[in-house]
């Protein structure tokens, strides 16, 4: 079976960019206490300059994330992928080598910071996985709001965490029966955690690991 993600050239590169990514900082956001960035963490006015301040960081999700979002991808043929917060692209990464690999298919990505932006295209066009990705620039309650695939067969959500179920709703009637979605700090995001676990929701949800919610959509 092939096996993009395992491949020299894209395990050298993420290998490379997992360990950029721990050796980031920024002192805009070390500026702010904790107390404050808590806030600003759960506020669903002020993501954009929230977010503004953690450019320099790549937030990305960690290595056994990675390679679970790889293994969803892959055991359920995921051909439509959607994605909030494309960050510099790790995420996108993990997810395209599971298109490749199932055979092609499409990843829309939503990313309101254009550096970022441009450093993601930059590392999938090193990764040989650019053709299957879509960036789209801008909040993503906008870019995700029209123009998405019939059916989808995976969710991340990766972005902005008071926005969870917003862009959940967004998405939510796209979702093909049995569609997957994958929260990462989803301790972060109590109102989606309510949400997706109520009964009654059209979920089957459960947390896995430390900070990551799994759910399926049951439709």
């Amino acid at each position: 079976m092939t096996n993009t993600l395992t491949s020299p050239t894209l395990a050298a590169l993420l290998d490379r960019l997992f360990r950029q990514a721990d050796a980031a900082t920024s002192p805009a956001i070390a500026s702010i206490s904790r107390e404050e960035r808590e806030r600003l963490m759960h506020s669903k006015t002020e993501y954009l300059n929230f977010y503004s301040l953690l450019k320099d960081l790549w937030l990305p999700v960690s290595r056994g994330t990675g390679v679970l979002l790889y293994m969803l991808a892959r055991s359920s043929n995921a051909r439509n992928i959607v994605e909030f917060g494309t960050s510099f692209g790790i995420s996108t990464l993990h997810l395209a080598a599971a298109l490749r690999d199932n055979g092609g298919g499409r990843l829309i990505s939503s990313e309101f910071e254009l550096s970022k932006v441009a450093q993601a295209r930059k590392h999938l066009g090193e990764g040989g996985l650019a053709d299957l990705v879509e960036i789209r620039e801008g909040d993503a309650l906008q870019t995700l709001a029209t123009d998405l695939p019939a059916s989808i067969d995976l969710l991340l959500l990766d972005g902005a965490k008071a926005l969870y179920s917003d862009v959940l709703m967004l998405v939510e009637k796209h979702l093909r029966p049995g569609a997957l979605i994958i929260a990462d700090n989803a301790d972060y995001s109590p109102d989606y955690l309510a949400q997706i676990r109520a009964p009654g929701s059209g979920y089957l949800s459960l947390p896995f690991g430390d900070d990551v919610e799994v759910s399926m959509w049951l439709g």
